[in-house]
């Protein structure tokens, strides 16, 4: 919407509808999705107080027409922030910025941000398209569908987090009836949403993707899969609610996804499981498991 707002006010001549669709990121990529999607973007701006006018610009051919918000018309009210809140303000903006956007900008705008336009983020977190439309959705309460390991999904989403440089969103999943992770860099293709209002949130804080011991260490990350029987799917996940259900089998039991960069803490969430648990990749870790409950068999004494 900030890119929409910005591309209508400092338009020299209105802007055409197909300059819209390649400017303005986060769009559907099919034609008549683009559509419905900025007819409703149409609508939130004049909701907003946004005076966006529709010009007739028979110069053109076919003739079409253009849009365009006067500059005049567009200055948004002071939000009365006091110094403290502009100071920490600008220490978001330099410290993290999002790829590829400049967030200061608007602080020079409000009379803060003292790091400078130009300044360089300490970090900065990866953008994605689908994280428009997700936002959207989390702030609004829309549900959101798309496409996930290979099924469609219809979530309630409910929390967007980055952790170690990856977006997860937190969600309660219709098909599943139960709350899922996903890492939005895994959805397939793009994310539609609903109308405003369709949910309501739970009560309190939304625990996201927790990181843990096993995602912590010196070596290098790899994705490990694991089979666990029926009835223990559930205690799997809240024992590791970073991992992903990755695939449902007809007898209740799931594969889980989970990345690990530290072996042993690894290990003691699979053996804790007993014999409801098999790690089947990748083939190094699997190895490493049974060598290890291998050798812990050969120090028992025989009966």
């Amino acid at each position: 919407m900030l890119s929409l707002i910005n591309l209508f006010i400092g338009a020299d001549r209105p802007v055409q509808l197909e300059q819209v669709r390649s400017r303005v990121p986060g769009y559907p990529e099919d034609r008549a999705s683009f559509q419905r999607q900025f007819e409703r973007d149409k609508a939130e701006l004049r909701s907003m107080g946004l005076p966006l006018e529709t010009i007739d610009l028979p110069d053109t051919y076919p003739p079409t027409t253009g849009y365009r918000i006067p500059r005049e018309q567009a200055h948004l009210r002071d939000p009365g922030l006091d110094p403290d809140e502009l100071a920490a303000l600008a220490l978001a903006a330099s410290a993290v910025r999002l790829d590829g956007i400049e967030g200061s900008g608007g602080l020079w705008k409000l009379g803060g941000g003292s790091a400078g336009p130009n300044a360089e983020g300490l970090a900065g977190l990866p953008a994605d398209d689908r994280l428009v439309a997700l936002f959207e959705a989390v702030a609004e309460r829309r549900e959101a569908r798309f496409r996930y390991h290979d099924l469609d999904r219809t979530v309630d989403p409910w929390r967007l987090g980055c952790t170690r440089g990856r977006w997860y969103l937190t969600a309660y999943d219709h098909g599943r009836d139960g709350t899922r992770h996903y890492r939005v860099d895994r959805i397939d293709g793009g994310v539609t949403t609903g109308l405003p209002g369709a949910f309501t949130r739970p009560q309190g804080a939304i625990e996201g993707v927790r990181m843990e011991a096993w995602a912590f260490g010196p070596g290098p990350t790899k994705t490990a899969r694991i089979l666990v029987d029926a009835g223990h799917v559930a205690t799997a996940l809240g024992a590791a609610p970073s991992a992903e259900v990755v695939e449902e089998r007809p007898d209740g039991s799931a594969v889980l996804e989970l990345e690990v960069s530290s072996v042993d803490p690894f290990r003691s969430l699979v053996v804790g499981f007993l014999e409801h648990a098999e790690v089947l990749e990748p083939p190094e870790l699997r190895v490493a498991m049974v060598d290890w409950l291998t050798a812990i068999a050969d120090q028992v004494p025989a009966a």
